[in-house]
């Protein structure tokens, strides 16, 4: 028999959104309101080049991101999806026996990748429903090489402030890098939530991560991208795997950027959905915290295996965390109001 690693046997699978066919899915937090215009009338168009490997480089993608950020290329890398720039950066700076440092629960891939980069997760505890920052900053070592900042958080929907960030970030060693995690930046208020480009992104170890897979509609096409100083772009940029954002997602993560109207006019939709839905589920004695995404989380604890049955016996597929919660994408209305019926028939 071949041998494979011994570390990958206590290996967790990444567990997806499950998809079930005819059901309403809100398991995934993916956007319910389909391509933007621009995408869907060009996507035809584009798929006839597929026969042919994309721009290594992304070239165009990344000159689009620059302009948007209004950053030199040269601080942007592109990976399949912000999960694989996740590895890119594990795989840029870890090596084995270095410590990667996170909050728990966080987004399930966190742990996952830093295994196969061959490092230790060490998980915080979340401090109610947030990710403890001062905790965080005690857990690091001198083994500790990389620190992961999701915010808004995944999946609790929780989210950090200026200060707290800006706090942090002076704590933290110079050589551990800092990756700030924003999958979920357009649904949060700004007011409330920092943009960590504009707040950190001057500081030589810190790594803002951004996706298209949210908000701009593409997760099916598999589009993120990190913005850090060039010195580290051009590592990170070795570690991708070659060719792995196809011509197609280019193209469509392109076009998406450039429709920042329609974007901002659908997360606003989908923000006053979920304040509808929080609003409702705390009216039928949920403790639901407050939300920065698209996104609701129900700290339902042993309770959170019976109630994502009901809602799958009901048709609408939920994502529970066994023994902690159920988080709940926000969808369209009628989708929404399906999942509040069955909330409020569900007897806990």
């Amino acid at each position: 028999m071949v041998r494979v690693r011994a570390s990958l046997s206590q290996l967790p699978a990444y567990v997806p959104g499950r998809k079930l066919p005819g059901a309403i899915v809100l398991a995934s937090n993916e956007s319910p309101h389909g391509l933007l215009p621009g995408v869907a009338g060009t996507l035809a168009e584009a798929a006839g080049g597929v026969s042919r490997y994309p721009d290594l480089d992304a070239t165009d993608l990344v000159q689009a991101l620059a302009a948007h950020h209004e950053v030199d290329p040269e601080r942007i890398a592109v990976g399949a999806g912000s999960s694989e720039v996740c590895g890119q950066l594990l795989h840029t700076v870890v090596s084995p026996a270095d410590e990667v440092v996170f909050g728990w629960r966080s987004f399930e891939a966190y742990p996952i990748l830093t295994a196969v980069a061959g490092g230790t997760a060490v998980k915080v505890p979340l401090r109610e429903h947030t990710l403890d920052l001062d905790a965080m900053a005690k857990a690091i070592t001198d083994r500790t090489r990389l620190v992961f900042v999701c915010n808004p958080n995944n999946p609790t929907s929780t989210a950090l402030g200026e200060r707290e960030l800006l706090d942090f970030a002076d704590r933290v060693p110079r050589d551990v890098l800092i990756v700030v995690d924003e999958a979920y930046r357009e649904y949060a208020d700004p007011s409330l939530v920092p943009d960590a480009l504009a707040l950190l992104g001057d500081r030589p170890n810190v790594v803002v991560l951004r996706t298209f897979s949210k908000a701009y509609g593409l997760a099916g096409l598999r589009v993120g991208y990190c913005i850090a100083q060039p010195g580290l772009v051009s590592q990170v940029r070795k570690t991708q795997v070659p060719f792995s954002v196809s011509a197609l997602a280019q193209r469509a993560a392109v076009l998406a950027l450039g429709e920042g109207a329609e974007v901002a006019r659908r997360a606003a939709l989908t923000v006053a959905e979920r304040d509808r839905v929080t609003r409702r589920l705390r009216e039928l004695g949920h403790d639901v915290p407050d939300s920065h995404s698209n996104f609701v989380w129900l700290p339902l604890a042993d309770d959170s295996a019976d109630f994502a049955a009901h809602c799958l016996d009901g048709r609408v597929v939920v994502r529970p965390f066994l023994g902690e919660g159920v988080r709940v994408t926000i969808g369209l209305p009628e989708e929404n109001d399906a999942l509040l019926a069955l909330a409020t028939a569900w007897r806990g």
